[in-house]
This record gives structure tokens, sequence and C-alpha cells, in this order.
């Protein structure tokens, strides 16, 4: 078995005249909580619909466990949660699941697995309108789990939630990916940095940074994540000042 998840060579992807991505490449590894992280319309959404296979591309290849992003062998093994709630607000949480079980052909007991595993079993008959935020994006992420795959791709799934809420979702990432599978999960909360196995630091479409949170306070020199990030933001500002120097200069 491949070790990496995700295998990506010089993606390119374009929107209108822009390049989005101009050349991407990067490696995912299997079972464990990688965190992509970076400000708004770095490309974190763009890279994401890349891997499941629904973004239009214009270069280069995308290996999703084994297989090309999108082919129909992964329906079952890669799940995506987009940002915003993805479930039925006038069902209850229960009949959502089964809904979505009954899309994807999952077993019919997975329902009530799923529920057990974000913590809904006492809510599994009340109408979704009536739970709170994280009972909501619980709801959503208990749906990406519903016929266990192997992959598991969030679009910031605690985007609007309180620390106390986003902690619990943490932890449960933590519990998903102890348990075997991958999970991706984008953020431009910094401090999210620290709870990921691995970190991919995005900046104008590019990955700055390709490291771990004990990695990336050693090489900045810093006590938290958001100072580190700026800092490496910094650093690669300067480094493209530079290039950009040396070719007026040809």
């Amino acid at each position: 078995m491949n070790k990496d998840a995700v295998v990506i060579d010089e993606l390119r992807v374009r929107s209108g005249r822009h390049d989005v991505f101009d050349g991407l490449s990067l490696r995912i590894p299997r079972g464990q909580v990688i965190g992509l992280l970076g400000p708004s319309g770095c490309g974190k959404t763009t890279l994401m619909r890349s891997i499941v296979g629904v973004q239009r591309t214009h270069g280069g290849t995308v290996e999703v466990l084994g297989e090309p992003a999108g082919s129909r062998a992964l329906r079952s093994r890669v799940s995506y949660g987009t940002q915003g709630s993805a479930v039925y607000t006038d069902l209850t949480v229960r009949e959502n699941l089964r809904y979505f079980a009954s899309v994807l052909r999952a077993p019919r007991a997975d329902v009530d697995r799923v529920l057990a595993q974000v913590g809904l079993t006492s809510h599994a008959n009340q109408s979704v309108d009536a739970l709170s935020g994280g009972q909501l994006n619980r709801v959503s992420l208990g749906a990406a789990l519903l016929g266990s795959p192997e992959l598991v791709v969030l679009d910031e799934p605690t985007v609007g939630l309180d620390p106390v809420l986003r902690s619990e979702l943490w932890t449960l990432f933590r519990q998903i990916a102890d348990a075997g599978t991958t999970m991706l999960v984008s953020s431009h909360v910094m401090d999210e940095a620290l709870r990921c196995d691995r970190l991919l630091l995005m900046r104008d479409g590019r990955i700055i940074a390709d490291t771990t949170p004990r990695q990336l306070l050693a090489d900045t020199g810093q006590t938290d994540a958001e100072s580190a990030f700026l800092t490496l933001i910094q650093r690669d500002a300067g480094h493209e000042t530079r290039r950009s120097r040396r070719e007026e200069e040809r």
C-alpha cells in the first residue's frame, strides 16, 4: 500500500487569466491529521476540490489512494465536507444520516455508529433546525463519516464556532485519525495548527511550508503558530522580492 493518501505533481489550475496553481506538488501521508492553513483566498478550497475530483484542472496529476482523483473507485473511499452545513434542517439528525447512508449505499448500521462517533446519540431524534452551531457541524461531519471513508476532506469545519466547540471538534478529528482515517482539514485559524500531525501552510497558491507543529516553531523561533506563520510570510515575501529582482536583471 502506498504510504501517501494523496500525491500531487505539477498541478495547474486557472481561474480566468489568473493562475491559482502553477505547478503545485505535494504529498499527504495516510492516517494523520493534516492541517491546510492559510489566509482566505490563498487556494485552500481549490486544492481540496482538486483532491476530491470536482475541480477543473489545466495540467499535472492528482492521485488519491492510488487512483486518479474523482474516479468512480474513490466514491466510497473519499468524503468531502464543504464549508457550511450540508444537511436538511427540516429533518431529524437520524433522518438526515439515514438519507445520506442510502445515497452512499452505506450499511444501515452505520447511522448508529456515526451518531456515537460524533456524540449525537442523545440528539438523534431532534430536528436539525433546533441544534446549536457545534451540533450542526457534528451532523455534517457524521454524514461525511458514513461508509467509513479512508480520506475525509473538511473545508473550514470550525469556522464561526467558539473556542470550546472548536476544541471539541479537533479532539474528534484526532480520534478519527487514530482509528486509521486520514483527515485533511483546512482552517484560517492559526492556533488550530498545533493540533495537527502535519501542516501545509499556503500563501498565494503556493505551499510555503510542509512541516510539523514542533518543527514550525523551531524553524521560526516563535512560541505560537500565528507568529510563526507571520514569520514565514515575511521570509516568503523576501524570497519573492529577490527572485523578481534577479529576473529583472537578466
